[in-house]
């Protein structure tokens, strides 16, 4: 079971730093520049985790973190010397795949750690959206998570379903693959269909 997290941790890890690779491509940074972006994308939030929960930093005692990261940044860069262009919405979708693993992952492995379901949530959401926000600060964006379509709200739905599942017998497993998919496929809709949450009556 601990293998099957790591490994999840790892495909998070991989998607995230390639929408950080992306990022850097369209800022168009230097070498150093796309794995720093690619590495705080990757890293950031599950960091952030780690030290308010007070337990060791996932990636302090094990390189195969920044191996999946080099292997992304590797394999992004070369695809887009090689396709030249990059459609506009690969940012996006690859960013709500990062979402999606590292919202769970983040959840779950606060519930291990003792934390009530609320906590729990809140630290799927940390861990989900801080490194995309350190990733868009850095290339002086206003982060995801701050505007635009359904981002934080979607990393909340997938936790609820998360510790729902587990409070309700599900197999971690198929509790884990249900809240990935709920995270998912609500910031793609939320992405297709332009679903916002506006407080404020802005002009057209």
């Amino acid at each position: 079971m601990t293998e099957l997290y790591h490994w999840f941790d790892l495909i998070g890890i991989a998607v995230f730093a390639i929408t950080g690779t992306l990022v850097a491509h369209e800022k168009k940074m230097d070498g150093f520049g796309v794995v720093v972006l690619a590495t705080v994308t990757a890293i950031g939030g599950g960091t952030v985790r780690d030290v308010i929960l007070d337990v060791p930093v996932f990636w302090l005692h094990d390189q195969s973190y920044f191996y999946a990261i080099l292997a992304a940044v590797l394999i992004t860069t070369r695809l887009i010397n090689k396709q030249k262009s990059i459609p506009h919405y690969t940012l996006q979708i690859a960013d709500a795949f990062g979402l999606a693993f590292f919202a769970v992952m983040g959840t779950q492995k606060a519930l291990l750690a003792g934390m009530p379901h609320m906590t729990a949530i809140i630290m799927g959401v940390i861990t989900g959206c801080f490194g995309g926000m350190i990733r868009d600060v850095l290339a002086r964006e206003i982060p995801m998570l701050l505007k635009g379509e359904l981002y934080a709200i979607t990393c909340i739905a997938g936790g609820i379903v998360y510790t729902l599942g587990i409070y309700f017998g599900l197999a971690t497993e198929l509790a884990m693959v249900l809240a990935m998919l709920t995270t998912l496929s609500l910031r793609i809709a939320a992405i297709k269909w332009q679903i916002t949450v506006h407080v404020f009556n802005y002009p057209d």
